[in-house]
């Protein structure tokens, strides 16, 4: 009989398994006839952490797939966008504390557009509750430990690697899904960067390089005519339009902007009071010891420690705690910079540069220090949010979406059985 290698997809917030539905047809048309030796591959979409319980937090959603996954046993993959790469995070923290890696072989994690140092901050930012994922997605150091232990978990698989959308993603932008602290693509179009991309796979950088700001260019501005016929209003891709229905579309504009605003707030409310209802059951109920109450001593004395950091805008970054386990002398990548020391550290950062915290930049130094991870990068230029293209999450209703594929047989002929 062969051994089964466990693909586990994983979507993120407000999404259900339909989203990874072409993530799902393109690995098995490009692996699922292939057979290494006796090895088989069989895909599972994480099917209990879809929809309104995204809002239940990355520790609950974690503790959900896992459950899914031990009823597995054989070989692990996970494949997983946006918020999905942190509850998969999750997952391999419970799975390693449960010594489920014992018994199973880990072979590859990879993500999707995934905020690993949270949602950063940035100039003239507005927050929203969006529940407690959304919570813990935007200041997910306050558990510092789980991070150490996620990291420690992603070491023994034999392949890494984190996807992020270089430009125009407006969910989760490039520092924190490329666990970088700076952003080089930030002004692409005048900072004269180089991109050379794959020749194979549609709108996957191969590798970009910084010119010289004397070699910069500027783009050309349009004429008034061009600027109207390709002005797009901020709403949602359903409801874009061509010229000249663009106009009247600007002209709803105040009617429609806050009648979205005030729908959208309000189902957000009303979804978060839903699920911390389902939070104090769930806490209630549970018989089995989760991972967060493992640690939950060592937490909450880190907690209190964090928190000032936090409200200290201007303190400076903390010393990087070593990951258990981890040499870096091991490293086959160095460490992306943090911050230039000096004068920069002052000086105000432009608008499309990140507003860190020292617990992001520890966060990027330790994610960094995993050996042997990989980075990819994904352009997709003239978009209002590439978020779902990278995974061409609804290629029926946008047809744009289709303009992804490239990223994902990318990682489906990388992927390793």
């Amino acid at each position: 009989m062969p051994n089964v290698h466990l693909l586990v997809l994983i979507h993120g917030m407000w999404g259900n398994p339909s989203h990874l539905a072409h993530a799902n047809r393109i690995i098995r048309e490009v692996k699922g006839e292939v057979e290494d030796g006796d090895i088989k591959l069989e895909v599972l979409v994480a099917e209990t952490n879809k929809d309104e319980s995204t809002y239940d937090g990355i520790d609950w959603g974690g503790e959900r797939v896992a459950e899914e996954i031990r009823q597995k046993t054989t070989d692990l993959e996970k494949e997983v966008g946006s918020l999905g790469g942190l509850v998969a995070r999750y997952v391999i923290g419970v799975l390693h504390q449960s010594k489920f890696f014992e018994t199973v072989q880990p072979v590859n994690f990879n993500t999707l557009t995934t905020p690993h140092i949270g949602i950063p901050r940035f100039p003239s930012a507005v927050l929203l509750d969006i529940g407690i994922s959304g919570t813990e997605a935007s200041f997910p150091f306050r558990r510092a430990v789980l991070l150490c232990r996620q990291v420690v978990a992603a070491r023994k698989t034999t392949r890494r690697e984190f996807t992020a959308n270089a430009i125009n993603d407006l969910t989760v932008p490039y520092v924190t899904s490329s666990i970088s602290a700076e952003d080089p693509f930030g002004e692409y179009e005048k900072n004269g960067i180089k991109i050379d991309f794959h020749e194979k796979y549609k709108h996957v950088i191969k590798s970009y390089s910084a010119l010289p700001s004397s070699s910069a260019t500027t783009k050309e501005p349009q004429g008034w005519f061009e600027s109207i016929r390709n002005m797009r209003a901020p709403l949602p891709p359903r409801f874009q339009a061509e010229f000249p229905l663009n106009l009247a579309v600007y002209t709803l504009l105040p009617v429609l902007f806050p009648t979205f605003i005030c729908l959208a707030l309000i189902r957000l409310s009303f979804q978060s009071h839903q699920s911390r209802g389902r939070l104090r059951h769930l806490e209630a109920q549970t018989t089995r010891e989760r991972l967060v109450h493992i640690i939950g001593k060592l937490e909450s004395e880190l907690e209190s420690a964090a928190v000032d950091l936090y409200d200290d805008p201007a303190g400076t970054p903390i010393a990087t705690s070593p990951i258990p386990g981890a040499d870096p002398a091991d490293s086959t990548i160095p460490t992306e910079p943090t911050k230039e020391k000096g004068k920069k550290s002052r000086s105000k950062p432009p608008p499309y540069q990140p507003l860190l915290t020292p617990g992001q930049l520890q966060c990027i130094e330790n994610l960094n220090k995993i050996p042997q991870l990989k980075k990819e990068r994904a352009f997709f230029e003239g978009v209002r949010n590439s978020h779902a293209m990278i995974v061409c999450r609804d290629p029926k209703m946008f047809k744009q979406h289709l303009e992804g594929e490239g990223v994902l047989r990318h990682w489906a002929d990388h992927f390793e059985l």
